[in-house]
């Protein structure tokens, strides 16, 4: 996270090998690779290395070289390379671009537009944002053959392979990507399509953020799977702490909170509510201390009037301050908790009812008979 920043994208996948490794792509990273294998620069790594390019950024399908032709005249004065972001490349235009390419002519490297229908669209909006650039799109009522060179965006360093594209430090202004990033922001919060936010998510990610890959190995499925499991609970508790912050953990926050829940002057019902939510704010490090073989009340008594921050270990069975010891709890997590226990005892109260498994009673073994105990004394 300190790598790709609070809205970078992080995922975890298994690893070929036994160790656990981090791989983090910088820049915006999209799935689509080179037209052709001859716009490679590297032979041997088979990648296109595109040093201080300018970008062409198009939702057009390019067939007729003659609609670019003016552009890559001017391109061509400025000898800098040149990133084709489009539909497609294809007709004549595909084997006129290589063939210039491998002439030496310039350095020139085409790739389709990530995504697609109305996502490609805004996909292609965010490399223009991010590169400085403008998408020529008959929606602006902008056509190939007028397009000039203040319309393509520009970047530090383009990677592209066979399979995918890397942009590197674009040149777009600071200001117009943090607005984007605040659209994109406010779409999340929403949208009501768990697919559409993943989508969403990613394209901030690749706007203000990056894409970093925990690549997790070990040497059995087993130890593998658990592996696994540690680190997307690790992830998701770091990502909440990020969210909200943090709080003492063991369950120390809650009964910390005590004093001030006790202080709240009620009658009647809601004096027995408050009473059970006292009662409820014990019960996570009653049931740790109880866990770990040591007596739930008596460490919740000394808890009580121990200092702020300072907690239970239940692991090590001392007293010590828990944040500085790293005994933590994401404060979503634990709000969260509380809300959502609050909510189901509100439920049953009003439904005056609980839906439970039935256990089914046990029949007792039967007795063993007489006669086959003939020979027993």
């Amino acid at each position: 996270m300190e790598k790709v920043g609070k809205d970078g994208v992080i995922t975890i996948e298994e690893s070929r090998g036994m160790e656990t490794e981090l791989e983090v792509v910088e820049g915006m990273q999209f799935d689509r690779g080179y037209l052709s294998q001859y716009m490679v620069t590297d032979s041997e790594k088979m990648v296109a290395d595109l040093e201080n390019p300018y970008i062409l950024i198009t939702d057009k399908k390019i067939s007729n070289i003659q609609e670019i032709l003016p552009l890559l005249e001017s391109i061509l004065q400025s000898s800098r390379p040149l990133l084709i972001i489009a539909d497609d490349v294809d007709g004549e235009a595909l084997p006129t671009l290589v063939l210039n390419k491998i002439r030496g002519t310039f350095n020139v490297v085409a790739v389709k537009a990530p995504g697609f229908g109305d996502r490609r669209k805004a996909m292609l909006e965010d490399i223009a944002i991010l590169t400085g650039g403008t998408v020529i799109t008959e929606d602006l009522g902008l056509e190939l053959k007028d397009a000039t060179i203040e319309a393509l965006g520009q970047a530090a360093r383009v990677t592209v392979d066979k399979d995918s594209t890397v942009i590197v430090e674009g040149a777009g202004n600071p200001e117009a990507i943090s607005h984007r990033v605040a659209v994109i922001k406010s779409q999340i919060e929403t949208t009501t399509s768990e697919f559409d936010r993943e989508k969403l998510q990613e394209r901030l990610a690749k706007l203000s953020g990056g894409v970093a890959v925990i690549k997790v190995g070990a040497a059995t499925e087993t130890e593998l799977k658990e592996m696994k499991l540690r680190i997307e609970d690790a992830l998701n508790a770091t990502r909440a702490a990020v969210e909200e912050g943090i709080v003492a953990g063991g369950g120390t926050a809650l009964v910390n909170v005590i004093p001030a829940v006790a202080d709240l002057e009620l009658t009647g019902d809601e004096a027995t509510g408050r009473n059970i939510v006292l009662r409820a704010l014990e019960e996570p490090v009653r049931q740790i201390a109880h866990n770990a073989g040591f007596e739930g009340s008596i460490v919740i008594d000394r808890l009580k009037n121990a200092e702020l921050g300072t907690g239970f270990n239940a692991a090590t069975g001392e007293w010590v301050n828990m944040i500085e010891e790293g005994i933590i709890d994401p404060v979503k997590v634990s709000r969260s908790a509380l809300q959502n226990a609050a909510s189901v005892a509100s439920l049953i109260l009003t439904t005056e009812a609980v839906v439970a498994n039935k256990t089914e009673p046990v029949a007792p073994a039967p007795a063993m008979d007489p006669s086959m105990m003939g020979g027993m004394m």
